[in-house]
């Protein structure tokens, strides 16, 4: 999710309910000292409940621009599969743009600004799945699993303890950065080092998900820049000005798990994206 903030894109968070995604992105929020919004995705939302609209105040026979939940750095679009198209393209627009339109007013979105959306797995009765063309908008795919068993007693301790994950500000939690800071780190990140036989790399594997027999449609330029990005990003919180070859094929899975359209006939017989994935990392040569 870090990653997903530095290299300046959004990210799909897959999982079942209950596994905190809203908490991991809240709390992401809060150490950032960003202003964070949940958005529930419903049948019934409509994009104005997202981006906002003009209303009429009665006190002064005018109107006045009430701003929706889109306008904050760290927005949560949960359930975003459960909502109409209409109203996913809203949210996907203004994830691109970077800015909304409101009967007819252009509004700048606040920066930095990044799109969690989530998906259930395993419920798609009552959904609107997401077009590929508007997957692939999306910088990462992170599937976000059930804790450990060590974990998960280390959950059941905390509340025990008293913790209360509506009210950070009273945990030992702390804002450690500000919007500002995450801004001149996404510029820095830019300024990471790449060899030219690294771009060889990341376009021959972004290459070869287009020519897989199991693939009927692989991944676009898009993916390509996303992995370079994502990497620099990687790089940098590993400590170093440059990138490396296991940054990029640590990345290669979230980057392009949601880009891919298998088979049927590969569906049918169990294989899933990351194992198209698997294969192809194993047969492009690793750069020296």
């Amino acid at each position: 999710m870090v990653i997903t903030l530095l290299s300046g894109g959004h990210a799909l968070l897959e999982g079942v309910p209950g596994i905190a995604k809203t908490l991991m992105v809240k709390t992401l929020a809060y150490v950032l000292n960003s202003e964070f919004k949940r958005i529930q995705f419903t049948p019934d939302l409509m994009p104005s409940d997202v981006v906002g609209t003009h209303v009429f105040e009665t006190k002064t026979s005018s109107f006045y621009l009430k701003k929706g939940p889109i306008f904050a750095n760290l927005v949560l679009a949960d359930e975003i599969n459960r909502t109409p198209p209409k109203t996913q393209s809203a949210l996907l627009e203004a994830m691109e743009e970077r800015q909304v339109t409101i009967e007819g007013e252009r509004l700048l979105l606040p920066s930095p600004f990044a799109v969690f959306a989530t998906q259930n797995p395993v419920e798609y009765e009552g959904t609107y799945p997401l077009p590929e063309a508007q997957v692939d908008r999306f910088m990462l795919k992170i599937l976000v699993s059930y804790p450990t068993i060590e974990q998960e007693q280390a959950v059941l301790k905390n509340y025990h303890e008293g913790f209360v994950p509506i009210r950070l500000e009273k945990m030992a939690l702390q804002p450690l950065y500000s919007p500002a800071v995450v801004e001149e780190a996404q510029k820095e990140i830019l300024a990471t080092k790449v060899e030219q036989n690294l771009f060889q790399y990341i376009t021959q594997i972004v290459q070869k998900t287009r020519s897989n027999p199991n693939v009927t449609l692989g991944a676009s330029p898009r993916a390509s820049i996303a992995l370079l990005l994502t990497s620099k990003a990687l790089a940098t919180l590993r400590g170093r000005d440059y990138v490396v070859p296991d940054d990029i094929k640590s990345l290669a899975y979230p980057v392009l798990r949601h880009r891919l359209l298998l088979r049927p006939e590969a569906e049918i017989e169990g294989l899933r994206t990351d194992d198209v994935i698997r294969t192809i990392l194993a047969s492009v040569e690793v750069p020296r």
